[in-house]
């Protein structure tokens, strides 16, 4: 709307250029999905160390790879990752479970609980001092963690401290509402229902400690392990639960994540489901081979891709979303913290992860993340070093494989996704393609929300090639695509052409974007013959 003339002279407008920014999203988010003893369980959880993973979720548990996972991921150049912790609950009735419990403790007037289940929360303590006159009607709150109650036991490591609380619910600092605002050990609401259970009473004049460990109600239950024998089936019962809150489902109300690894998970029901819900969610599943793979479990004649299931596999991991996922062999040894770092495998999914963050950071996501400069951190060597000849076997049939080079260390060797075998021929062959295209889709996703409500006319779209074309112009000038020149190297259509009269009516803008995409060079072929001397 113009300004009103309404005297000689000169007036200023600004008008708009029609220029809206579409930013590149985040490429490398890793989600790690697993059982650990502490942390939320009706959240996905994001953690940009592995000293901020041990404070939320505990250490390393013998026999349970999350943490060596995450671990792994950081170490080798991993900056974020979600975090969904598994445990047993009343959701996995159909197996002889033991459902995991929550500690709690009364005292002082307070009934409070650990904010999520475990035995680690019998640990806590939590130590009520008045304050001083005149505040005697104010109270700090330490919350603590206990270290052993023997003689010679270290003290207490503190958690957490409030101070000038009060129990007057209209106070700013009304104890409840801060703790339930700030505290990730303890809660005044109690398990299974909404409602926080105020306090009642006011606390005792010196100190109060309230001590967890009294009631000693804090259970971990079944330590879950993908493919678990003690338990058949309840680590995937609660990692695919269809019950809302819990599992991977998590991962839907998170702002993106690109990188889903379900540490040592190798039956192939469960993969397929995890690769439907990346393509849904415009993500990228990282597969472990069975620990007991070998290289001779890949000759069956039947072989036409990676196989599945925890044993040695002898289930063909095929669908329609195999282009979300890529499949690496075979596992890790690394030095284990709990025994003295003593050599252990590991599945190789936590430190593929990394390999991606880091290449990504370095090169871009259009680069593969394999090759002499994908060397592998923080681990001693591989469960098999594999010949050209065995690496010849697998690679045409989508196996990634992990390989040991005399100069440049353990790296990986393999760029394909599991829609990678030959016999498949399909256009999502290798991993940065793939991973591209999810790319550019969440980035146009995300960056073209302006368009919706428009006036959908020509005007609209000259403004929505200009905004896309000048996203694709810089992924063309960073090397994204293969061509000289932008005309080789993408197209951006939106015009009359692809939105007649009958899509307008109808309120659909119609956009089309191609790219050239660029191949990884994964053969090299040196030719050398002999010239005849004149």
């Amino acid at each position: 709307m113009g300004t009103t003339l309404s005297y000689p002279g000169v007036y200023i407008e600004e008008l708009t250029s029609g220029l809206h920014t579409i930013t590149g999203v985040a490429t490398s988010i890793a989600a790690f999905i697993g059982w650990a003893p502490q942390g939320p369980v009706d959240e996905a959880v994001m953690v940009e160390s592995f000293t901020e993973y041990q404070a939320l979720f505990g250490s390393f548990v013998s026999g349970v790879y999350l943490a060596y996972a995450v671990n792994q991921f950081f170490t080798n150049g991993g900056q974020q990752a979600y975090i969904v912790r598994l445990v047993a609950t009343a959701a996995d009735t159909p197996s002889a479970t033991t459902q995991s419990a929550t500690a709690s403790a009364t005292g002082s007037g307070m009934s409070l609980w650990a904010s999520n289940p475990g035995a680690w929360g019998n640990a806590l303590m939590v130590t009520l001092t008045t304050q001083p006159s005149p505040n005697q009607t104010r109270f700090s709150l330490l919350v603590q963690k206990s270290n052993g109650t023997t003689s010679g036991s270290p003290p207490p490591t503190t958690l957490e401290s409030y101070a000038n609380l009060s129990f007057s619910p209209t106070d700013p600092q009304y104890v409840v509402a801060v703790i339930e605002g700030d505290s990730n050990y303890i809660t005044f609401t109690q398990p299974g229902t909404t409602t926080p259970t105020a306090p009642t009473g006011t606390p005792t004049v010196g100190t109060t400690v309230i001590d967890f460990s009294t009631l000693n109600t804090g259970v971990d239950g079944d330590i879950l392990t993908p493919g678990g024998t003690t338990a058949p089936q309840d680590f995937e019962l609660a990692l695919l639960s269809a019950t809302g809150g819990v599992g991977y489902n998590l991962l839907s109300e998170v702002p993106i994540f690109n990188l889903l690894c379900v540490p040592g998970e190798t039956d192939a029901p469960t993969i397929s489901t995890l690769q439907g819900f990346c393509n849904t969610e415009r993500a990228f599943l990282i597969v472990d081979a069975p620990q007991l793979a070998t290289v001779s479990t890949f000759q069956s004649p039947s072989l036409g891709g990676p196989y599945g299931t925890s044993t040695a596999g002898n289930e063909l991991l095929t669908g329609q979303y195999v282009s979300n996922s890529a499949y690496y062999f075979p596992w890790i040894n690394a030095p284990d913290p709990l025994f003295g770092n003593r050599p252990a495998l590991f599945p190789p999914c936590g430190f593929v992860a990394g390999i991606y963050a880091s290449t990504d950071a370095s090169r871009g996501v259009w680069k593969a993340p394999a090759g002499i400069n994908a060397s592998l951190s923080g681990e001693l060597g591989l469960q098999y070093n594999l010949t050209d000849g065995q690496n010849g076997l697998l690679n045409p049939v989508a196996i990634n494989c992990l390989r040991q080079f005399r100069v440049y260390g353990d790296v990986v060797w393999g760029a394909r996704t599991l829609a990678g075998n030959d016999q498949m021929g399909s256009q999502w062959k290798y991993i940065p393609i793939r991973r591209l295209a999810l790319y550019i889709e969440s980035s146009l996703y995300d960056g073209t929300q302006w368009v919706v409500f428009e006036p959908n006319d020509e005007t609209l779209w000259g403004q929505i090639r200009l905004n896309v074309g000048t996203f694709m112009q810089g992924l063309f000038l960073q090397g994204a695509f293969a061509g000289s020149s932008p005309q080789q190297a993408y197209f951006v259509k939106c015009d009359a052409d692809n939105n007649p009269a009958s899509s307008v009516a109808l309120g659909v803008v119609n956009i089309l974007v191609g790219f050239a995409p660029l191949d990884p060079a994964e053969f090299v072929v040196i030719q050398i013959q002999q010239i005849i001397s004149q």
